[in-house]
């Protein structure tokens, strides 16, 4: 059996297509990273996409390729660093008006670091509003997890009107109709090179480059390892500032000063 293929069995073989997203892809990729070279990582995306543009070109047993979204490059571990800068949040939110779910669901997304698929799987029960927390009850490390609502996003949730069908779930809405409302909103924001899964990103960049512990971030986000959650650790320099400017408090500048004289 091909080597690659034997990598990719073990996570991916008793999934169905439909299951395989783009951020399941980018997990496994992320964590073959930590462990071999890019360059192999490359070899093992590549096959998988090759397969999947099979399955849709040929046999028409899916609509997209998962892969075919999914940013990597041979010599970078890092190559997929984007997150929405408050500016773009802005824009993008003021643009996701149509459909009308789109602006709740991208506040959520923003707001909890929760997948693609956390969001279209989340029902009413998981919603709770007195306690203002929103549960996960199966996540993709196979862990219940607890996430506290933000003022914005409880007010969000709380304005929604409930959709009564057989899922009850928040969002009874397609992956494919997510995809052509959130591409179509980042048209109108002039928003390039982001992905879905980068409000994941945002999310926890947000929370790391406003103060918040590390370890807060990781279980927020419902990662295993610390190391998994350094990945979204992205600084820019007037977040770094005050971590610099503990340094004033040192020293006395009426005593440097006198000793400059």
């Amino acid at each position: 059996m091909n080597t690659r293929i034997k990598k990719l069995l073990p996570v991916f073989g008793n999934l169905t297509l439909a299951e395989i997203t783009t951020e399941k892809v980018s997990d496994y990729r992320e964590d073959r990273l930590r462990t071999v070279k890019p360059a192999t990582v490359y070899q093992e995306l590549s096959l998988m996409r090759r397969m999947f543009n099979v399955a849709r070109r040929e046999w028409k047993w899916i609509r997209d390729n998962p892969v075919a979204d999914l940013s990597f490059s041979i010599g970078d571990k890092n190559a997929r660093d984007r997150w929405l800068t408050l500016e773009e949040e802005q824009a993008l939110l003021a643009n996701a008006t149509n459909p009308a779910w789109l602006r709740p669901l991208l506040i959520v997304a923003l707001h909890t670091g929760m997948r693609r698929g956390e969001i279209l799987n989340l029902k009413w029960k998981d919603v709770n509003l007195l306690r203002r927390l929103i549960t996960i009850e199966k996540s993709k490390n196979g862990e219940k997890r607890s996430i506290p609502m933000s003022q914005t996003l409880y007010s969000t949730l709380k304005g929604m009107s409930k959709v009564v069908d057989i899922t009850n779930k928040v969002f009874p809405i397609a992956v494919r109709s997510l995809r052509a409302a959130f591409d179509n909103a980042l048209v109108k924001s002039d928003i390039k090179d982001f992905h879905f899964h980068d409000c994941r990103h945002s999310f926890a960049t947000r929370l790391i480059q406003n103060g918040v512990d590390l370890y807060r971030v990781k279980e927020l986000l419902g990662h295993k390892t610390i190391n998994m959650t350094m990945r979204y650790a992205h600084h820019y320099p007037e977040s770094l500032r005050s971590s610099v400017e503990v340094l004033d408090n040192c020293y006395n500048f009426t005593t440097l000063k006198a000793k400059e004289i």
